[in-house]
């Protein structure tokens, strides 16, 4: 039988994978996989900003993952090259964020934990904001459905539906902010993106609607993650690591699927 800190660290994880699974979807349909890289980095310094301030590090995160993210969907929509745009904010996010908590002794230490995550750490506490807040995600993004691919295919075909594609835009912004959020802890701010991404490219090649590829992708999550904790387990490795290791192994064998398609 598993410990009770494996539990909850499996608990945690596929919380996690009910939010990460669809919203990785749009992350891959829309090409935005840099964005979230951007959004994730920027969660580093609201890592700093919640310690120097003593205030909740989900709530710091949140904060400044959703100013990161609304800034740079504002920023590109006003004719900046988005890969400029992302590359800067991202980078200087993260410089900004290390510089803050090096001047921190208590959050040096556990740097490398924001970085990387420590899912094996999870409490009953965060188990709740992991789900709480996955729920919140999946229940945005069932809200928006519909509106939410058709601004995918075309901003012009969702106009002429009626629908604006700038609110939708933001809809997966602060999503992604609450995803970026809750998953911190679990996997770091340096694996969040790829947690989004591999599970939903691994799908991808085995489905052939939008709601199949959100479920697929939710179980390749959620495999990815009792895979990589059980090889955590058996090879003495960082989980987090592990788990995006074991999502990249689903991905490969995800391959073939496509050629017979």
């Amino acid at each position: 039988m598993f410990d009770d800190f494996l539990t909850r660290a499996a608990l945690a994880g596929i919380g996690l994978t009910f939010a990460t699974g669809p919203l990785g979807s749009f992350v891959v349909w829309r090409r935005m996989a840099y964005f979230g890289d951007a959004t994730a980095h920027a969660a580093i310094l609201g890592v700093a900003l919640s310690f120097a301030f003593g205030s909740s590090v989900y709530l710091g995160t949140l904060g400044v993952a959703l100013a990161m993210a609304v800034t740079v969907a504002r920023l590109s929509g006003r004719g900046h090259a988005m890969d400029t745009v992302l590359g800067v904010l991202a980078h200087s996010a993260l410089a900004f964020g290390l510089v803050a908590a090096s001047f921190q002794s208590g959050l040096r230490v556990d740097l490398t934990a924001w970085l990387f995550g420590d899912i094996l750490a999870v409490s009953r506490a965060d188990l709740a904001v992991v789900w709480g807040g996955s729920a919140v995600v999946l229940a945005m993004l069932a809200w928006r459905w519909q509106g939410l691919l058709t601004s995918t295919i075309n901003d012009e075909l969702a106009m002429a539906s009626g629908l604006d594609p700038r609110r939708e835009q933001m809809v997966l912004t602060i999503a992604l902010a609450m995803t970026v959020a809750v998953s911190i802890k679990i996997v770091g701010a340096l694996l969040i993106a790829a947690l989004l991404i591999i599970p939903a490219a691994a799908a991808r090649q085995a489905v052939r609607s939008p709601e199949a590829m959100a479920a697929g992708a939710t179980g390749v999550g959620i495999v990815s993650v009792l895979l990589g904790l059980w090889g955590s387990l058996q090879f003495d490795t960082p989980a987090g690591p592990s788990i995006v290791a074991a999502a990249t192994f689903v991905f490969l064998l995800s391959l073939p699927l496509r050629r017979r398609g």
